[in-house]
């Protein structure tokens, strides 16, 4: 039932799309009371009745998680094609003179370009994988573990101070070879020294051998990362070192900015910032992307970087920016956790405590950086809990992530949530479990008890610590166990004057 109740959902979405494509192209004709006249509106009729009809025999709204894009692509293109021929079949055998073909073209081209964009998102949306901030012992796979060379297989080989500092500032400019230094021991023989982008060199190291692997090439160019990294962690004991470079979108921009005039450099940064950061987050683009760029030379954020490096089991140790790169220092303190399905889209799906405890899955809009949550340890431990119970300085929040918060267009997929009956319109906001965990142990299970809610307290008393955040969600509980409806109304009233008034924002 819930499969047809998605599909009837659908169908009227798009019948407001087709029905929106009609009037916008009659308010662009100079007559538009002629093409709303009862004429027009019969036809209008017939193309919604041909449209339904073709939409549903060609199976325009069967979504599936698995399903293919290009079917959707193709599905919307025919029952569409099929729709116009209808039309003009019986514009013809009626004889009906004077119908507009802008009318017609327009309304049906209109309305298929929305669909596929739409479409796009709703993909997107379904296809986006829950995270969870559980991943600290993660399942390994035996297929992940391979064979490598003892380490007494192993011929040691010893290189100078001098001529290692020369061949990394050859390769990666000065400046470097100092963050290094600090680093390493003064004996490099249990150093490994890389310029790679491939697996296969790692995979041919003994393992536990090295007690530290650097690795030159920048991440930017290595086509797939994670991969690199899992090899890299794998080969290192526990407590080994693994130091790199990445040049981060934020050095990208200014490179860029500098390398070229005025103007000019404005247009190359805008295709750069549209092929290599737009075209990836799009299931129909992403395609694209990867067969202009082959992954090469891609941008990264410094929040993306460390996340991926913290989801291969590795933690930051030291981090400095150097002569146009982002140079790091992790230590292997664990597995990595494998992740198949890492959220890189549009959408997020949060892992959440719902009522009864029960993890529900929160649907957002993107407003942090890929791989961010991993970062969330990192960002406690070196930020700390700021007014409002938010994370100081978080740099995991884009800048279209921050404009997003400031206009609730971050909030919006949560209505899915709405819908489905997870969450009510005012209620406890639903927490992650590490942030959970913050609540004192009586907060926490009575919080338990209730159904999570699109429009938390907070907004109506604006608490800084959390401390006064719990104090709060008490104070809503204690009135609602009250008043229900009664409650709900007045704290939906104060905390819609706060974000229009006093500029509450999301969080």
């Amino acid at each position: 039932m819930a499969k047809y109740g998605t599909r009837c959902i659908i169908y009227l979405i798009d019948l407001v799309i087709l029905t929106g494509s009609f009037l916008l192209v009659a308010l662009y004709k100079p007559a538009t009371a002629r093409y709303l006249s009862d004429e027009y509106l019969v036809a209008y009729a017939a193309l919604m009745v041909a449209w339904s009809a073709s939409s549903f025999y060609f199976k325009k709204y069967s979504f599936k998680k698995n399903g293919s894009v290009e079917k959707l692509v193709r599905s919307v293109i025919v029952s569409n094609f099929v729709s116009m021929g209808v039309i003009l079949v019986l514009i013809v055998l009626f004889w009906v003179s004077g119908y507009s073909r802008l009318m017609l073209f327009g309304t049906i081209g209109l309305a298929t370009l929305l669909e596929l964009f739409f479409g796009n998102l709703y993909y997107s949306l379904i296809r986006t994988s829950t995270i969870t901030q559980d991943v600290e012992n993660p399942p390994i796979r035996s297929w992940e573990i391979k064979t490598a060379r003892k380490a007494r297989d192993f011929k040691k080989s010893t290189l100078s101070s001098d001529m290692i500092k020369i061949a990394v500032e050859e390769e990666c400019g000065p400046g470097i070879y100092a963050f290094m230094k600090r680093q390493l021991d003064e004996d490099c023989t249990k150093t490994l020294f890389l310029s790679t982008g491939s697996r296969f060199n790692v995979e041919m190291q003994p393992d536990n051998y090295y007690r530290a692997i650097v690795n030159m090439k920048r991440v930017n160019d290595i086509r797939f990362i994670n991969k690199f990294f899992e090899s890299v962690n794998r080969k290192l004991p526990e407590g080994g070192l693994f130091i790199g470079c990445a040049e981060t979108k934020e050095l990208r921009k200014k490179r860029i900015l500098k390398k070229y005039p005025p103007v000019l450099n404005m247009i190359y940064y805008f295709f750069d910032y549209l092929l290599k950061r737009v075209f990836p987050k799009f299931i129909l683009t992403r395609k694209i992307y990867f067969l202009v760029t082959r992954g090469n030379n891609r941008v990264l954020s410094r929040a993306e970087l460390l996340g991926r490096l913290y989801s291969c089991g590795f933690s930051v140790s030291d981090e400095e920016f150097v002569n146009g790169l982002y140079c790091y220092c992790v230590k292997k303190n664990g597995v990595p956790s494998y992740d198949l399905d890492p959220t890189y889209g549009v959408f997020v799906k949060l892992q959440r405590v719902g009522k009864e405890g029960n993890m529900i899955r929160v649907y957002k809009l993107r407003t942090m950086h890929p791989y961010a949550e991993y970062l969330q340890k990192y960002i406690y431990e070196n930020n700390n809990l700021d007014n409002g119970g938010k994370y100081k300085n978080d740099f995991r929040v884009t800048s279209m992530g921050k404009l997003l918060r400031a206009l609730w267009i971050d909030e919006l997929p949560m209505i899915f949530n709405l819908l489905k009956g997870e969450v009510k319109l005012v209620g406890v906001r639903p927490l992650s479990m590490q942030y959970f965990r913050l609540y004192n142990k009586g907060l926490q299970e009575r919080r338990l008890r209730y159904k999570p809610g699109l429009i938390p307290p907070f907004y109506a008393d604006m608490p800084d610590t959390i401390e006064e955040i719990q104090d709060s969600e008490k104070r809503y509980l204690d009135a609602y166990d009250k008043n229900p409806w009664q409650t709900d109304i007045r704290y939906l009233g104060r905390a819609a004057f706060n974000i229009i008034f006093n500029k509450a924002r999301s969080r």
